[in-house]
């Protein structure tokens, strides 16, 4: 199957901080991928390098066949008009009405005429069920309806790579499955490709054709969704199941607490 996304050993560290140690994985056109792991797994690190906001120290990412770290600023520039982005935290202009958050990429990245911004801004809007919102600033919005903005600005110029940086955090059970389903049949009805980083399981069960499960730096499983549920690796069931005992840790690692405990007294 053609792949839009290919990771080979990618390599990361934040100064002595070792985060991705050998990524491998692709991400294969039209699907919609789950990529999972605890917090602090290397998740967003490893999406910044899909839009080469930060270069590996070794390995690559190569996005639609280019290698990622090699573009120029120009050619950078035009890699990411082909990328949309659903920000963990929505990322809205709160200055901005609805509409003109929508119509900011589409006036940004093509010289359309405002008549037909408008038709595609509405169109969007009425897909995430939101048209009549458009008028409302981002501060007039719930939680779930900013969400939804913020879906559909990620998709307003119908990008062939939208990325959803935990979509589903924080949302009442309503406004989640709301959100879920708009990502599978915004993906299927406009032929993109789907990205959903997460650490919520039942959410993504509802979405994704693939999962990757991330843990200490590299793919520590993949498979499809009833393969993960059914995995025998250790760290792979003790995620998916929320058990608090097995080798994911709680706690960072650190010295003994009674060291430090010593060191105080």
């Amino acid at each position: 199957m053609d792949s839009l996304i290919e990771v080979n050993d990618l390599h990361f560290s934040y100064g002595q901080l070792k985060v991705l140690k050998g990524i491998n994985l692709t991400i294969p056109r039209g699907k919609v991928v789950g990529i999972m792991g605890t917090s602090g797994c290397g998740k967003s690190t490893l999406l910044r390098h899909f839009g080469g906001q930060l270069r590996p120290l070794r390995g690559s990412v190569k996005f639609m066949g280019q290698v990622v770290h090699e573009l120029d600023n120009d050619e950078l520039y035009k890699m990411r008009r082909k990328i949309g982005m659903m920000f963990q935290v929505s990322g809205l202009f709160t200055d901005m009405s609805v509409y003109d958050n929508l119509a900011f990429p589409l006036r940004e990245h093509t010289d359309l005429p405002e008549e037909i911004i408008k038709d595609l801004v509405l169109m969007k809007l009425h897909a995430v069920g939101l048209r009549n919102a458009r008028n409302l600033k981002p501060s007039e919005l719930s939680g779930g309806m900013e969400r939804r903005v913020a879906l559909a600005r990620a998709v307003a110029t119908d990008p062939p790579l939208v990325i959803y940086d935990e979509p589903f955090a924080g949302l009442d059970p309503i406004s989640l499955n709301t959100i879920a389903n708009l990502i599978r049949s915004l993906n299927d009805a406009l032929g993109t490709t789907s990205i959903v980083v997460t650490y919520d399981l039942m959410s993504s069960l509802k979405v994704v054709d693939y999962l990757y499960f991330i843990h200490n730096g590299v793919v520590a499983a993949q498979g499809s969704v009833d393969e993960m549920l059914h995995s025998q690796d250790p760290s792979v069931h003790q995620f998916l199941h929320a058990e608090p005992d097995g080798p994911i840790a709680f706690q960072y690692a650190s010295e003994s607490y009674n060291s430090d405990l010593k060191i105080r007294a």
